[in-house]
């Protein structure tokens, strides 16, 4: 008998390993380019004909685009909304939009939405999407889809059947091989005080993304990130170092700060999960950043299917005006410079999963089809009441070729209160794109050397 289920319990392994394995048939595969986008969108338009096929998305590069002291440019500057969403007429277009969003229209009467006529300026380079054709036969997924095996530069399930493969490819999501963002990050109470809660520098690269790779050196990460804090002066010259590997259960993120007050770096243990960041005074967690980021074994994921939704896209016009305060309203974003288009997006919820804990038991990602970036997301609390509300907006970046994540802001619905993020009007570049820095350029012991005051 104890043969017997052995022989049982291997037998079950082995279907459970070619399941996972034949998730995606070849004929599916051969449908990446053809009727599907390389990423896996659908390349035809919709039926109504507002959304537009894709056709390769925006690699027309400017002068404007380029270079250290790059400012995002709007290729659609001329355009005028097509209409607008407000508290009056929201009941028409409930459908396509997020309990979020209704949610901020009833609490707030002057909010709103302008909708533009939609462009699919999604693209990558072309060994991206050889990369990711490879990775939608080889690619997959371990430990109840936390960890994956066998990607590498590309989308990582360009056709998902599970929640967690929808969101490794928002985790793995397209963004170049490094880059460098200056921004600010703001803190707004619900009667509309605001204060800067800190001035940051942070540098970031895909070793998952080298192009040419994997280089001997790779160690099975797919992010890394060093944050200095210019500012306010009680936190200047603050430093943290994340690693992300593609096993998340085994051997999850890794991270080291670096205190001024202390003049030493410590390993931190919880820079994950819902750990509050104090580079936002506590107000969002470290897994609310870019909407989503890091391990996802705290909940059980679903794939619920696609729809077409209103979410912010081609935001390159939020950069126009020179000041952070220009586009920072009393209790949102000032829609004046806020682009909304219509999109095919894919819809992930999560729910706590038995024996874990998080302050947001529930949550539903909204991932744009041709990106798959977490555009939109909200989070409810133990109680079943709908609690915070994220917004993603993104840039076009025909130079990289990409469209990559910009500005991000959390609403808590419950209390007013609101963060925006990765601002940066102020400052004289949006994003620049860069060659990748030695992998020492991350640890915790370059902290040390490179630590001030």
């Amino acid at each position: 008998m104890k043969n017997f289920a052995a022989l049982t319990g291997l037998s079950v392994l082995i279907v459970c390993s070619l399941t996972a394995q034949a998730a995606v048939t070849a004929d599916e595969v051969a449908k990446l380019g053809t009727t599907l986008t390389p990423f896996g969108a659908e390349k035809a338009g919709n039926t109504a004909g507002d959304i537009p096929a894709w056709t390769g998305g925006d690699q027309t590069v400017t002068a404007k685009t380029s270079g250290d002291s790059q400012r995002a440019t709007n290729m659609f500057a001329n355009e005028k909304p097509l209409f607008s969403i407000t508290s009056q007429n929201v009941g028409k277009y409930e459908d396509k939009l997020s309990d979020g969003q209704i949610a901020l229209f009833k609490k707030y009467p002057d909010y709103r939405i302008d909708i533009y006529p939609t462009h699919r300026t999604a693209s990558a380079p072309a060994w991206v999407y050889e990369n990711t054709k490879k990775n939608a036969l080889n690619a997959t997924s371990a430990g109840n889809g936390y960890s994956i095996e066998g990607a590498y530069g590309g989308i990582p399930f360009p056709i998902p059947k599970t929640g967690t493969e929808a969101m490794w490819n928002h985790l793995l999501m397209w963004q170049g091989e490094a880059w460098r963002i200056r921004f600010n990050a703001y803190v707004t109470s619900a009667s509309g005080q605001r204060f800067m809660a800190s001035d940051n520098q942070v540098d970031t690269q895909a070793p998952y993304y080298f192009e040419g790779g994997p280089k001997a050196d790779y160690k099975d990460e797919y992010n890394m990130l060093r944050l200095v804090t210019n500012g306010p002066a009680q936190h200047a010259g603050e430093a943290v170092v994340t690693r992300d590997p593609l096993d998340q259960v085994g051997i999850g993120r890794q991270a080291w700060m670096y205190l001024t007050g202390q003049r030493r770096v410590r390993k931190l243990p919880n820079a994950a999960y819902d750990t509050p960041t104090i580079f936002t005074s506590g107000l969002s967690n470290y897994d609310e950043i870019y909407t989503f980021s890091g391990p996802m074994d705290r909940y059980d994921w679903k794939l619920v299917g696609k729809k077409e939704m209103f979410i912010p896209y081609n935001n390159n016009s939020f950069f126009a005006p020179a000041k952070d305060a220009d586009v920072l309203g009393v209790h949102f974003t000032n829609p004046d410079h806020v682009r909304w288009e219509l999109h095919r997006v894919w819809v992930v919820e999560a729910k706590l999963a038995p024996g874990k804990r998080h302050v947001l038991p529930q949550r539903r990602f909204y991932l744009d089809e041709d990106t798959w970036m977490a555009q939109l997301a909200d989070g409810w609390d133990a109680s079943g009441k709908l609690w915070k509300s994220f917004i993603m907006l993104n840039i076009n970046s025909p130079e990289l070729p990409g469209v990559v994540p910009g500005p991000f802001v959390t609403y808590n619905l419950q209390t007013g209160d609101w963060v925006a993020n990765n601002m940066t009007n102020d400052k004289k570049s949006t994003i620049s794109f860069l060659k990748p820095w030695p992998d020492t350029h991350f640890t915790g012991d370059s902290l040390a050397t490179e630590g001030v005051r």
